[in-house]
């Protein structure tokens, strides 16, 4: 298993049983007995922990209700896809032809499913203690500065990040029209990408508006680039 032996150096550790790494890595579009949803389970309970413990003693000033908004960011579909980019764990998958053809090794679910089983499997064999120090290491190359700003970034941010690196343009927010009275006026905006409306909103501010027609553009190209 060169390939797997591959990801192990990455890990820096090699399994006693390769069945279970093995696992991990397999997509259930690839038709075997197993398929790694069940250690993808647990590698989101395990990930969960070592994430909010590491948020805990690194950010002791910071309210509960900041510590949680930093870890749903962290410990999310987005924010476990950064980790498995950076583990570099799209080459390891084992997925259909199928999926290989719809660009199944760059899907962000697919790749924050198999990052979550891989520490599954991590956390069955090298125990808790190895899976919290290579997760914080990890969590530090990936991010070389950890807090508020550099990791809750609006919708605005997010989609023109996802679109720059997609497709190497920025979305374009057009003002369709406004409504009401001046003491309470509305907007409606449109995101566009590529000279295409992904998304309509209102809002009480352009700025309001904009963010709602961002989040909705976000969603959009999500869900277009699982199906």
């Amino acid at each position: 298993m060169p390939a797997i032996n591959a990801l192990q150096e990455r890990l820096g550790y090699h399994f006693k049983d390769k069945k279970l790494i093995t696992q991990a890595l397999t997509h259930k579009s690839y038709k075997k007995p197993y398929n790694n949803e069940r250690l993808e389970f647990l590698g989101d309970a395990v990930l969960d922990l070592i994430i909010g413990e590491y948020l805990f003693d690194s950010f002791p000033n910071i309210t509960e209700g900041e510590l949680s908004k930093m870890r749903a960011s962290l410990v999310s579909e987005k924010g476990f896809e950064k980790l498995a980019i950076e583990l570099g764990i799209g080459e390891f998958i084992f997925i259909s032809i199928a999926e290989e053809n719809n660009k199944g090794r760059n899907k962000a679910s697919l790749l924050s499913n198999a990052f979550e089983a891989v520490m599954g499997a991590l956390y069955l064999e090298a125990g808790l203690e190895y899976t919290r120090d290579f997760v914080v290491k990890l969590l530090a190359k990936t991010y070389p500065k950890i807090d508020m700003q550099s990791i809750f970034k609006d919708y605005k941010t997010t989609l023109q990040e996802l679109t720059q690196a997609r497709y190497g343009v920025t979305p374009e927010y057009i003002l369709l029209k406004s409504f009401g009275p001046d003491h309470k006026k509305e907007f409606e905006i449109a995101a566009k990408v590529n000279d295409k409306v992904l998304s309509k909103a209102r809002g009480k501010s352009k700025k309001e508006a904009q963010q709602v027609a961002a989040k909705i553009a976000l969603e959009v190209l999500e869900k277009e680039e699982n199906e």
